[in-house]
């Protein structure tokens, strides 16, 4: 796209892997941009949309590893906008569910950026799905709560989230015993279905199916990892009913499991 002397930043939401779960207008954004500043856990078929002469700019972030500061990224954005360029910030799931959307949108606000949010598919619902599990069910599961394993200064509210009919956490994988753990103190029956869903809608999606008091386990024995998404709650054992969507990924069952050749960014 050609340049002007403002620029604009759309904050898109790539959906949870899958290419084909890009929205028409993330795709089209991505034909038109100049720059693509991108996390790490973007499938490498979202990136084919961008035209071969837009700059690519990582900004990943990592658990443990290296990472890049968010207030390097709102730099990134504003500096690149202020070039005159159509900028599309390209988020994981959602940009405003656990995606920092908000905190890039203020920053955005205050540099008097023009930006707009594109909304995606939330791998909060699309992860189960892939997995053969509904969040919610009638006669079932009524609500769906939907939170992150990990809150820097300070820990979830345990009690209200073991209450939770249908409990969906974000970023379970690296603290999944002490979560499971915590869970069953504050109230939850360690007998409840629960589920740990690796790398979700993408080609090597694995799923480990136990209960909240066994899954951790489960998963260590099948060697789960990162990114993943626990479900806890009686929908999961819907899975076992829904052969036709189970049969469609693998699950994993300690051992037994082969491995899988990452796609993609790590």
């Amino acid at each position: 796209m050609k340049e002007s002397s403002r620029g604009r930043v759309y904050l898109v939401g790539a959906g949870p892997g899958d290419p084909e779960l890009l929205t028409l207008r993330a795709a089209r954004l991505l034909r038109e941009a100049d720059t693509v500043v991108h996390d790490r856990l973007i499938h490498p078929g979202v990136l084919e949309h961008a035209r071969p002469h837009a700059r690519l700019i990582y900004v990943g972030k990592e658990g443990g590893g290296e990472s890049v500061q968010q207030e390097a990224i709102h730099a990134v954005l504003i500096a690149q906008a202020r070039l005159g360029r159509t900028v599309v910030r390209l988020k994981g799931g959602d940009p405003f569910v656990f995606g920092r959307g908000g905190e890039e949108a203020l920053a955005l606000e205050a540099a008097r950026i023009p930006y707009e949010v594109v909304p995606g598919i939330s791998s909060g619902i699309a992860v189960p799905a892939s997995a053969g599990i509904p969040v919610t069910h009638r006669d079932m599961s009524g609500e769906v709560t939907f939170a992150t394993a990990f809150r820097a200064g300070g820990a979830p509210d345990w009690g209200f989230l073991a209450r939770a009919q249908t409990l969906v956490l974000f970023m379970a994988g690296n603290r999944l015993e002490e979560t499971t753990a915590a869970l069953v103190t504050a109230g939850r029956a360690a007998s409840t279905p629960a589920a740990l869903v690796e790398a979700g809608t993408w080609e090597h999606q694995r799923v480990v199916e136990a209960t909240l008091g066994t899954v951790a386990q489960e998963a260590r024995k099948a060697g789960l990892g990162s990114p993943s998404l626990l479900v806890v709650g009686e929908v999961v054992a819907l899975r076992a009913r829904l052969p036709s969507l189970a049969a469609r990924n693998h699950t994993a069952t300690g051992d037994s499991v082969p491995r899988f050749a990452e796609a993609g960014h790590d």
